[in-house]
């Protein structure tokens, strides 16, 4: 479980802290300290850091707003709250909490002077705040249970489900009639047997408010009270170490990505990857450079010794391959791998199963075979030329059949298929 600071603020920029080490599952590691905020400083050593302001300073309430969250929902809590703030709503910021059993969200407004005051202070002695929480978030809330912490002349009050305040200069008694859960009555008034109420206090409070306890018992099922040998801080801080409480560091006081401090490890590398890059983007284009002023000189070369051959073609060559083919064509060179051989041996094959036949002539030019032969009837000659074209390989052609006394004399052409 990871450590923390909760440190909390003073009512004055003059006034000590109290800070404690505490734990994310809400354990107390260490007993509290106090002094300035140059000593807390030196006791974070790079534990992220709770802070808490008084709870007098900032308004607590809950809403029940049609918005999931970000943006949209920090834009519409001053038009939400704006009734129940005295002072103009822009000078305030608002910061909201995730939603809670009952559907209600828990909003937190504070002046944005005093919150930038604090921020001011923090940043000089370079504490860099995790969560900034009202320390009336500080005190538990048990469901059924009220709840309050007298801390001084401070009294801060939950009802267990969505209530939570605190007032400044009163008592335990006044905090439950502010809430509506204890009316005032006359001394004459029968006493209502309801309710039960936790206190945590000091020693000192106990005894200064015996009065109000006496009274509460009366007016509720059960008051227990809970002494703080160590003062307020370590009941606050379990709690908001545990993940309670609205953090006022949203919006315009929420984190900003430091993007950096992201790269600036990588940095090297990247200037290493450009750098090739761009000795890669080089190197390809005088390659490019040189290959195209090549090509351009064979191109040159090429047309030359062409026109030398062929005086009537043009300046330029466009496609020297399809010219060399055309020369080949013209002097029966095939352009293709000799087929002369294989021509054969699929006419061979065709005149074995036609015995009767005769070649008289076979020739060969520019790709295609002419083959005069003779046979006792033009039936065997199409034999033949369905036996050839039957390999798929070459496709037969008969070009002339003749009768010469009781022979037929036929001329076949055999060409490649698809030729």
């Amino acid at each position: 479980m990871a450590e923390l600071i909760v440190l909390r603020l003073g009512r004055n920029p003059d006034q000590q802290v109290d800070w404690i080490v505490a734990d994310d599952d809400g354990t107390r590691r260490s007993p509290p300290a106090a002094g300035t905020l140059a000593e807390a400083a030196a006791a974070v050593r790079g534990r992220p850091v709770i802070v808490l302001v008084p709870a007098t300073e900032a308004l607590t309430t809950t809403v029940d707003l049609p918005v999931r969250g970000g943006p949209r929902l920090l834009a519409a809590l001053p038009y939400a709250l704006e009734e129940q703030i005295a002072t103009d709503v822009e000078t305030m910021h608002f910061a909201a909490g995730d939603k809670r059993e009952s559907g209600r969200r828990p909003v937190a407004a504070i002046a944005r002077e005093s919150l930038d005051a604090w921020l001011a202070l923090l940043d000089e002695v370079d504490i860099q705040p995790w969560k900034v929480i009202p320390e009336t978030y500080g005190l538990a809330r048990i469901p059924g249970t009220m709840s309050v912490l007298v801390d001084d002349d401070c009294v801060v009050f939950n009802d267990g489900e969505d209530l939570e305040f605190a007032l400044d200069g009163a008592a335990p008694s006044d905090a439950l009639v502010a809430s509506g859960h204890l009316e005032e009555r006359s001394d004459d008034a029968p006493p209502e047997q309801s309710g039960h109420l936790v206190v945590y206090c000091s020693a000192a409070d106990e005894e200064r408010l015996s009065h109000d306890w006496i009274a509460l018992r009366h007016e509720l099922h059960s008051v227990d009270i809970n002494l703080l040998p160590d003062g307020a801080l370590p009941r606050l801080a379990v709690t908001v170490a545990s993940g309670a409480g609205v953090n006022l560091l949203q919006g315009r006081y929420g984190p900003k990505a430091d993007y950096g401090s992201w790269l600036r490890p990588w940095s090297r590398v990247a200037i290493l990857l450009v750098t090739l890059m761009i000795v890669g983007f080089g190197a390809k284009a005088a390659d490019y450079w040189r290959l195209s002023h090549e090509e351009a000189a064979l191109r040159a070369q090429f047309t030359t010794a062409f026109q030398s051959i062929r005086p009537t073609s043009g300046d330029d060559i466009l496609d020297p391959v399809a010219a060399v083919n055309s020369i080949k064509r013209s002097l029966g060179t095939a352009t293709t791998t000799p087929v002369f051989l294989a021509s054969l041996s699929v006419l061979a094959a065709a005149l074995v199963s036609n015995d009767a036949v005769d070649v008289e002539a076979v020739s060969f030019r520019a790709g295609v075979i002419d083959v005069r032969i003779t046979s006792p009837d033009v039936e065997t000659v199409g034999n033949i030329q369905r036996a050839v074209s039957a390999s798929g390989q070459f496709t037969a052609s008969i070009q002339s059949s003749d009768r010469v006394g009781e022979r037929i004399n036929s001329r076949i052409q055999i060409r490649e298929s698809g030729s």
